[in-house]
């Protein structure tokens, strides 16, 4: 990672403990639109680490099996926040099913946006992974 690389990161990470700081007084629970942008910046954080993983495995076998369960665990969040998404209620009040998710037209346009982020990385990451990986409660071996 680059210096400028480094700093963005830096950045980044105090403008989320900003935004933590200002919603400490806030006991609502999370709009839809809050939860899509969570997913978004999740997705955002594990196609990082995805490549830093492929960047290092080559080099160092342990730091990049360290990695590779980094994104794993990264997307069983993003697989939580996105069930999290449709778990909300709508700007109607009304909660949609999950049956609506699975049949991948959930409610339409612009709610369809946070699915199609979703598909499109869970077709990334069964690329480098296998079911099992993905819903095992600890990730596998680390070589030390």
């Amino acid at each position: 990672m680059h210096h400028d690389e480094a700093n963005l990161i830096a950045f980044a990470t105090a403008s989320l403990a900003c935004h933590q700081t200002t919603e400490l007084m806030n006991d609502q629970p999370l709009s839809r639109a809050e939860i899509d942008a969570l997913h978004e910046h999740v997705v955002a954080l594990q196609l990082m680490i995805d490549h830093a993983t492929v960047r290092t495995r080559a080099h160092a076998a342990a730091e990049g099996d360290h990695l590779h369960n980094a994104r794993i665990r990264l997307w069983q969040t993003v697989e939580h926040l996105h069930d999290a998404y449709h778990a909300a209620p709508r700007t109607d009040g009304r909660t949609p099913s999950r049956e609506a998710c699975a049949l991948r037209l959930p409610e339409g346009a612009p709610d369809l946006t946070v699915c199609q982020r979703h598909l499109k990385a869970a077709k990334r990451v069964r690329y480098f992974t296998t079911p099992t990986d993905l819903h095992t409660p600890t990730t596998g071996m680390i070589r030390r």
